[in-house]
Parts: C-alpha cells; structure tokens; sequence
C-alpha cells in the first residue's frame, strides 16, 4: 500500500501536481503559454486607461456643458472604486494587458489620493477651530449645539441658521462660549473676544458670510465664515452651479484684502477643494484636511458622507490635526481643526 501511494503522488509519475504552490506554479506556465493574454481584455484595458486619464488630466475637463469638470473633481477619489471592479474583469479574461493598464490606475490613484486616506494629524496646536452647517429644518437646535460644543473648539462657527432658532443656539451655547456674533444665517462663538464683526457680501442678496476678529491670547486672528450657494446635479441641465461659482470669486476678492496675516475660513463652501471653480478660495487658503487630517473626512450627506464641502482653511497658521464629529440633527457632518498661532 505504501508503494502503491508513493507512486500516485509522488514526483515519480510528474504528471500530478506535488507540493503546495505547484498548481500556482503551472497555472502561471499556462499562462505564458496562452498567446492570446495580451490580446484578450482590451475594452478593460482601455477604460482603465481612460480612468487614468481623467484623474491626472481632470482640469482639463470642459466646465461648458453641465459643469462637467466640476462635477468630476467633486467626487473624483470614488473614481478609485472602478479598480477592484475593472481587476475582476481582467481576472476572468485572463489578460495581461488589463491587469497592466488597472495596475498602472491604481498607481495614480495612489499617487493622488493615497496621502487623504492615512492619519496626518500631529500632536500640539494652541487654537480648535470648528464649523457645522446645522441645517434650517433641524428639529433639535438645542441637542445639536450641545453635541457640537463637546468638541472643545475655542471658536465655533454655525451656518444655515434660522431666524427663529438662534435663541435656542445662543441659549445652549452659553455656558461654553463668553462671545458670539450672528450675521445673517452664519455665526461664530467664541471662547475669545470678538471684535469688528460685519457681513461679506458674496453676491446673493443676502447674508452668508461674515468676517470677525478672534483676540486670542497668541495675537488676533480674522474668521470667516461663509456658505456658499448649493449646487444641483439634473438630467437636462448637468451641475449647475454658476451662482456658487460667483459667490466663490466674491468670497475670495474678500480673502484676497483681508489685512490680517492670521486668517481662518471656516464653513459650508458646497464644493471640494478640487474644484476648480473654488480656486479664487483654494489658491490662498490651506486645507487642514488635506495637511492634518485623519483619512478624506467626508462631510455630506451625514448618513452616508461622499464629499467634503464643509471646510477649514487656514492662512498664516499651520494645522496641526482635523477630524470630522459625530452626527447631529443636521444632514451634515461638523468638522474641526486644531491649528498652530506663533505669537
């Protein structure tokens, strides 16, 4: 018996596969003997190709048909999820061009989003910062303040204030912050005094904006506090976002003169930093998620958070960590920043 095993499964016969890692071993001389390997997979191919090209050359892309180019950079990290998808395809096909042309995708992806996904965030920071687009049908002001207040910020700004619901902020924010001041639907309090508060006209008839100065114990700082108009994605129009287009220059002509080396944006600016339509903003401005953050730090929608459009952007201080904060009532995540002030 034991010469009959010895003979079906030992290296004898050499037609059976032996030990662990053979079978690997010949499929892979399969392979190589398959010609048709490199022809087999193109369209996969290609549309991985395709993909590469639109995440390196995405400013390339046309704004004058349904803003599609800012429509792209605004989701443009998700493009990564057609790798796996395009992988399996080449799997199936057994094609040595696909599995090249998604190898080389995934490399750019990497290239361009891999620093977003890991934790950035750094030890020290003498100033948090906060922002919260508390949405205007929030059925709980008062939790939401609340909730929002445990983060510990020394300035906090609120956007999409009601009218009629900020006694109810004010009234749970007091106990936590000494200052505050409302312009319009956007507020900040503060832990800090505040001075020369006054609206920014962002071109939409109406009050969205404000700039205020923070003394803080490290020297003054300016905060702004801005939302921007939204943005529509339609079938028959595409994205349509020319007036927070133009609400985005206007906010950065307001940037642009602001005398105050220490500068801080923080809000709801209804667009990504890779959208090119906010470079009036982004080109003077310093993402603290992009330099301190801990993953993308997606903000909206809060039950399922596919963009970051609620903002902290810092000039003249350096971010030291950025993290996004439990849920509240509103349909956006809050989001705050621990910076750096050198007096």
């Amino acid at each position: 018996m034991a010469q009959a095993y010895m003979t079906e499964t030992g290296n004898g016969g050499g037609s059976e596969p032996g030990p662990s890692g053979s079978g690997l071993r010949r499929r892979i001389a399969e392979w190589r003997r398959d010609r048709g390997i490199w022809r087999r997979g193109i369209v996969t191919a290609s549309l991985a190709a395709l993909i590469s090209l639109v995440m390196i050359f995405h400013a390339e892309l046309p704004n004058d048909v349904g803003n599609l180019g800012s429509l792209t950079e605004t989701f443009l990290p998700w493009i990564g999820l057609a790798v796996p998808l395009l992988l399996v395809a080449a799997v199936i096909r057994k094609s040595a061009t696909a599995l090249i042309s998604i190898a080389l995708t995934a490399a750019v992806w990497v290239n361009l989003f891999g620093g977003l996904v890991t934790d950035k965030s750094g030890t020290g920071g003498n100033l948090t910062v906060a922002t919260h687009n508390v949405d205007a049908a929030n059925p709980d002001p008062r939790g939401t303040a609340e909730s929002v207040a445990k983060a510990g910020a020394d300035v906090l700004a609120l956007t999409e204030l009601k009218a009629g619901a900020v006694p109810a902020y004010e009234k749970a924010l007091e106990a936590t912050y000494k200052y505050h001041a409302v312009e319009g639907t956007v507020g900040v309090w503060s832990k800090y005094p505040l001075t020369s508060s006054r609206p920014v006209d962002i071109k939409m008839g109406w009050t969205r904006a404000m700039r205020v100065t923070v003394k803080t114990p490290s020297g003054d700082m300016a905060a702004f506090v801005a939302h921007l108009p939204s943005v529509r994605v339609k079938l028959n129009a595409g994205f349509t976002a020319n007036q927070r287009d133009n609400s985005a220059n206007a906010l950065g002509a307001a940037l642009a003169a602001e005398p105050l080396k220490r500068v801080v944006l923080l809000g709801d600016l209804n667009g990504t930093v890779n959208d090119r339509s906010l470079s009036e903003i982004t080109s003077q401005m310093r993402s603290t998620q992009g330099a301190a953050g801990d993953g993308f730090g997606f903000t909206w929608p809060a039950r399922f958070p596919m963009a970051r459009i609620d903002q902290i952007l810092v000039r003249g201080v350096t971010p030291k960590a950025s993290w996004t904060l439990p849920r509240t009532g509103s349909d956006h995540l809050p989001t705050a920043a621990r910076v750096e002030l050198k007096p």
